[in-house]
């Protein structure tokens, strides 16, 4: 008897790497599952691997994605916006904030730094003499948790020449 052998028909799927543009829905967690983030159905998360746009761990999570493939990524502080630093803490004379501000703590308040640049900082805590800022991102410290799925890879990066 005679097989027909038929060699199986090989597809190679694309797979995000870096360097592609890529889009993305997601939605992001914190550890008591509040949702902080996430993107829109008309407007999907549009960003190029690897360029720094988005937090590291988001990125690693998004090489190796197949278009249409969902995950869930769970990135640490390290991966995201960093450890929560004590040296980004500050404390100013009541004084020293303008009068038509009344500071209440959770409150979001925009600063001027030496050199023109501003700084988003959030009251952490009043005394009766002090007011403390918060400079660091409001999510440092936090692990991640997101919900991601690869819509499409709309630009690949060209192929590395060979030398």
């Amino acid at each position: 008897i005679i097989h027909d052998h038929h060699p199986p028909v090989m597809q190679t799927m694309v797979q995000a790497k870096e360097g592609d543009t890529v889009r993305v829905h997601y939605t992001g967690k914190l550890e008591d599952g509040t949702v902080f983030d996430a993107s829109s159905e008309e407007s999907p998360l549009e960003f190029t691997i690897g360029e720094g746009e988005i937090i590291p761990g988001f990125e690693q999570a998004v090489i190796g994605m197949e278009p249409g493939e969902a995950r869930t990524a769970r990135i640490p502080p390290e991966e995201a916006y960093g450890s929560h630093r004590d040296d980004m803490m500050l404390t100013v004379d009541r004084g020293e904030v303008p009068e038509e501000i009344n500071p209440e703590p959770g409150q979001q308040l925009q600063i001027q730094m030496p050199g023109e640049r501003t700084a988003i900082v959030t009251v952490s805590d009043i005394s009766e003499s002090t007011v403390t800022l918060d400079a660091n991102h409001p999510l440092a410290g936090e692990p991640l948790t997101f919900d991601i799925q690869l819509v499409d890879i709309i630009q690949q990066a060209a192929p590395a020449h060979p030398r």
